[in-house]
């Protein structure tokens, strides 16, 4: 009965695991295919692969330039994030008052409006300020989107510091921010690069925004892939190959941090 039930749980594991995987799979594959392979019924599974899907890219778009603003949108607002997150976050763990509770779940139900609620608002303010098609208005409404989640990870992770390791400093002397330079950081180093590298990857792959605030000039490899879809319909070799190299960057990063990812994913999870 024991054998049954575990080969039970190994085939669902295996079959979850195919489900979640074979998206990502098919999308190698399409990259791989010219355009009439691609859209060919039945799908074509034993093919010659070719580049000629990522050379058009190449040819037809400036990838370098939309990869540099991926990078540029994506770091610039995780580290300022960090810089509001940390010590809002630092705040209210160590100096929480009645309204903490409340305060961080106000801005944990922000999360909770579909984006599309906020965009005439931000789209109107954006374009007043001149800030369309600008990796600015992209760092700041990224920002935005994760601080709640910054706030709240770095929350737990700083309520697991011992209270008697900040006793011991106040009493040596140390200032709030000699605190928290010395003690709390280099304590919770961990928590925020988890936080860090989940929000980079959630800024990463941001589109909405990045397809609604941009276009030619500031847009992000989310635009990129976007610009393959026409009146005409979908180029799907192209838009394939366009989707691998936006997502090959981040799956590295994902893959060599991935134990960082799922602690920052599960801080928490036992309170």
């Amino acid at each position: 009965m024991k054998h049954f039930a575990l080969m039970l749980r190994t085939v669902a594991a295996w079959s979850i695991t195919l489900l979640v995987v074979f998206p990502l799979i098919w999308l190698v594959l399409t990259a791989f295919k010219t355009e009439q392979q691609a859209i060919a019924i039945p799908p074509q599974l034993f093919f010659t692969p070719t580049l000629e899907s990522f050379a058009e890219v190449n040819l037809r778009s400036d990838y370098l330039l939309f990869a540099r603003n991926s990078v540029i949108t994506s770091f610039v607002s995780t580290l300022l994030g960090l810089a509001i997150a940390a010590p809002a976050a630092y705040s209210m763990a160590f100096f929480a008052t009645r309204k903490t509770r409340d305060i961080l779940m106000w801005m944990l139900s922000t999360k909770m409006m579909p984006a599309v609620g906020a965009l005439v608002p931000v789209y109107v303010m954006a374009q007043t300020a001149g800030l369309l098609d600008s990796l600015t208005a992209l760092i700041i409404v990224f920002t935005l989107s994760n601080l709640p989640i910054m706030v709240w990870m770095l929350y737990s992770g700083f309520k697991d510091i011992p209270a008697d390791i900040l006793e011991a400093a106040r009493m040596d002397g140390a200032n709030v921010w000699g605190e928290f330079l010395h003690v709390i950081r280099p304590l919770a180093m961990g928590t925020l690069a988890s936080t860090g590298l989940l929000c980079l990857v959630m800024s990463w792959n941001e589109a909405f925004w990045s397809l609604n605030l941009s276009s030619a000039k500031a847009g992000t490899l989310a635009t990129l892939i976007g610009s393959y879809s026409s009146p005409e319909g979908l180029f799907w070799a192209k838009l394939s190959a366009a989707s691998l190299m936006a997502i090959a960057p981040i799956v590295v990063v994902g893959w060599f941090s991935q134990k960082q990812l799922v602690q920052g994913l599960t801080f928490g999870a036992v309170k």
